[in-house]
């Protein structure tokens, strides 16, 4: 599955983007820290399979990661929009940061 979700960069990125101002952006930006954290800080630590299944199975994840507590909610995403933000957090992975 990574080699599919990796290789579906060809997608634009105007669609993650529209899922993100759909679903993230009350909780999550780009490069700042707001409620839940940025981007940047999620690409540059997990993987394609680790944010989907966030994205679709948060308290589980939460629980795997160690993490005490989710405030995450479960998203159900059509294929394509989960490949599609997935992508779009992916791409701020070299993001530099001041």
């Amino acid at each position: 599955m990574a080699v599919w979700v990796l290789g579906f960069s060809s997608l634009s990125g105007s669609e993650g983007k529209k899922v993100f101002e759909t679903y993230c952006w009350g909780c999550h930006h780009q490069t700042a820290v707001a409620f839940g954290p940025p981007f940047v800080q999620i690409a540059k630590k997990r993987s394609a399979e680790e944010i989907q299944a966030m994205i679709t199975d948060p308290e589980s994840v939460s629980k795997a990661f160690g993490y005490k507590r989710n405030a995450m909610p479960a998203f159900k995403l059509k294929r394509e929009d989960l490949d599609a933000i997935t992508q779009y957090i992916l791409s701020y992975k070299n993001v530099k940061v001041q």
